[in-house]
């Protein structure tokens, strides 16, 4: 009689829902998973080694590029890491406007994640919905920072500009004109703080249509209770944090726990699940982009009440104006100098965290006293709770490793920086 063996399959890397080049070797027997070895590395960018080779301003852009879809909290981290070294503090309205797109990004990020989580599990429509109000606060990127999805917008010492007082329109269209037009730029006849505004305003109804869609649909609950489960104690060995650790039931957010920006000074609560499986996280997720909404609106209303300087004024970290550069000789030479030079760092080490979409993103960074930094380590989520998938899948049937993916909400910029 022939012996029975498992055999074994890629995942990936080329797969749909690998979420990046993930490549998956399982091992099956039948449908159900013995072992699944993931393969990291076909994205391999560097992106560390070259943030050594080149001044501290000019890595700036490559934190955008790791986890693509949470852009600005990456850059937050990253110079929060600088801000340390060189002990410069940021304005106050600085403050306030990082944390206002810090929360932008996170609903960025977690609507990209539900959009094609749901995708990914076969429910079509709410990828369509979830993208319909993501490219409206893209144009919030693209009017702060000139770019949609890779901004560069913070900066050591505050951010590149204020808020703008316009927002881009619509422009006529042949199927776009008349009462259709003035429809869809009524959000943009003010500033961005209106825009904003009105935005949050409409938002939480948006979320009720994805919960209407998907919390109590039948198939959908089939698809995620009880998959992927991870226990406290799991969670905890594996490094996770963010929707992964709170959806275990550990109530840990580092907004909360080790407040930075003015996170402090604005009210909202940390949700937490009570079983630690897909579905619980996917609810800890949409309850998360209640409450950026909620953040949002109040630093909205800070940011009206209270104009001000968004940049130190420090010309060795941050550069004069282009009216001043013009007209004074020392501002030229310090733009000259910032721009190409860069600015020395003392002697040190530091370590920064921001609570990222998909946990905590940390940049650590060795100084030796030069122009450039002497060791740079990024600390990704998604590299820990990749690694913790072979655990987390061991067990289930073929199609949950796609649920435990998507929920994993994993991006390979950071895993194969």
């Amino acid at each position: 009689m022939q012996e029975i063996r498992n055999y074994t399959m890629n995942f990936g890397p080329q797969h749909p829902a690998a979420h990046g080049v993930l490549r998956l070797v399982l091992e099956l027997d039948g449908e159900t998973i013995v072992r699944a070895d993931p393969h990291i590395g076909l994205l391999h960018r560097g992106t560390e080694k070259l943030a050594e080779s080149k001044p501290y301003n000019q890595s700036i852009g490559y934190m955008d590029r790791l986890d693509y879809v949470s852009m600005m909290c990456n850059e937050h981290a990253y110079v929060r890491a600088i801000e340390q070294l060189l002990g410069v503090e940021p304005p106050l309205r600085a403050q306030y406007i990082r944390t206002l797109f810090d929360e932008v990004t996170r609903i960025l990020n977690h609507l990209m994640w539900l959009g094609s989580n749901a995708l990914d599990l076969g429910a079509m429509t709410l990828f369509l919905y979830a993208f319909r109000e993501r490219e409206e606060l893209m144009d919030c990127y693209e009017a702060a920072s000139g770019a949609r999805l890779h901004a560069t917008y913070y900066r050591p010492g505050g951010v590149y500009r204020d808020l703008p007082d316009r927002m881009p329109k619509y422009k006529e269209h042949s199927w776009r004109r008349g009462a259709e037009l003035a429809r869809m730029n009524a959000w943009r006849e003010g500033s961005m703080l209106d825009f904003l505004d009105a935005f949050t305003a409409d938002f939480p109804s948006k979320i009720d249509e994805y919960e209407t869609l998907l919390t109590d649909n039948r198939i959908w609950k089939q698809r995620t209770v009880g998959i992927g489960v991870v226990s406290p104690e799991m969670a905890l060995a594996w490094g996770m944090s963010g929707p992964m650790l709170r959806g275990s039931g550990i109530a840990w957010d580092l907004r909360k726990k080790q407040p930075y920006a003015k996170y402090a000074d604005v009210d909202f609560d940390v949700p937490v699940g009570t079983n630690g499986d897909c579905y619980d996280r996917y609810l800890v997720r949409v309850e998360e982009m209640r409450q950026s909404n909620s953040i949002i609106r109040q630093c909205v209303q800070w940011l009206r009440g209270n104009p001000g300087p968004v940049m130190a004024r420090n010309f060795k970290v941050a550069p004069p104006s282009r009216e001043e550069m013009k007209d004074d000789m020392e501002a030229l030479i310090h733009h000259f100098k910032l721009f190409t030079e860069g600015y020395v760092t003392p002697e040190g080490e530091t370590y920064a965290a921001v609570e990222a979409p998909k946990g905590e993103f940390g940049a650590y960074i060795v100084s030796d006293g030069a122009n450039k930094p002497f060791r740079v380590k990024l600390r990704a989520p998604g590299f820990s709770h990749l690694s913790a998938i072979d655990e987390v899948v061991r067990g289930h049937m073929l199609p949950d490793v796609v649920a435990v993916i998507g929920t994993l909400d994993i991006v390979f910029g950071e895993i194969d920086r």
